[in-house]
């Protein structure tokens, strides 16, 4: 039997990204969540945002995990962990108005940061939302001594991982068809970043 996984910073950080997300999400019906981690960002979401079907994706081995906290949570807007590795799989066919993900980037190598923003902007109706939090470098510079000693942790753990510099995220998400609309402070160095799908011709 699986033990329900459990994130301290997912507690921490689930009421700040809420009041974020929430009036930019009030008119969209579905959101594909990439990288859902243990699944609490998931169920706190759907739960405060009954409208909106909640997709879940994410690499197999996380899926277990998952569903603990979606079998618990017994939702009606949620539905079962979508398989997701950008780099391998098949994105899922779902028809959503947003794709939102918090704290991948940084865990990723950079091939796949470049497969996620392309992969978002090919899935993104024209008007739709990328949303992406954790901490980000501007200008090549740490924000906070704290985040440079994450980046160093992260480094030693994989060197392909690290803190992404926003212009080198902003780029790709040009380069996908996506423009800036907001980059919001959040609590303990982190930021939202909010990039739009440009109308089509």
């Amino acid at each position: 039997m699986t033990a329900k996984p459990f994130s301290e910073a997912c507690e921490e950080n689930k009421a700040p990204i809420l009041a974020v997300i929430q009036p930019l999400l009030q008119d969209c019906a579905a959101v594909l969540e990439i990288g859902s981690g243990t699944g609490q960002h998931a169920v706190h979401f759907a739960a405060q945002m009954p409208h909106l079907l909640w997709h879940i994706s994410d690499v197999r081995e996380h899926h277990a995990g998952i569903q603990c906290w979606l079998d618990e949570a017994n939702l009606p807007n949620t539905r079962n962990p979508l398989p997701l590795d950008v780099m391998h799989d098949p994105w899922p066919e779902v028809n959503v108005q947003a794709v939102y993900s918090a704290n991948t980037v940084h865990i990723m190598g950079w091939d796949a940061v470049e497969a996620l923003f392309a992969g978002v902007g090919k899935l993104l109706p024209d008007r739709g939302l990328f949303l992406l939090y954790g901490p980000f470098n501007y200008n090549g510079q740490y924000t906070s001594e704290s985040n440079a000693r994450f980046d160093q942790w992260l480094q030693m753990r994989d060197p392909r991982s690290g803190i992404r510099d926003f212009a080198d995220l902003n780029r790709l998400a040009e380069q996908a068809g996506m423009h800036l609309q907001q980059d919001y402070t959040m609590p303990v160095n982190n930021r939202l970043l909010v990039w739009q799908r440009r109308m089509q011709a």
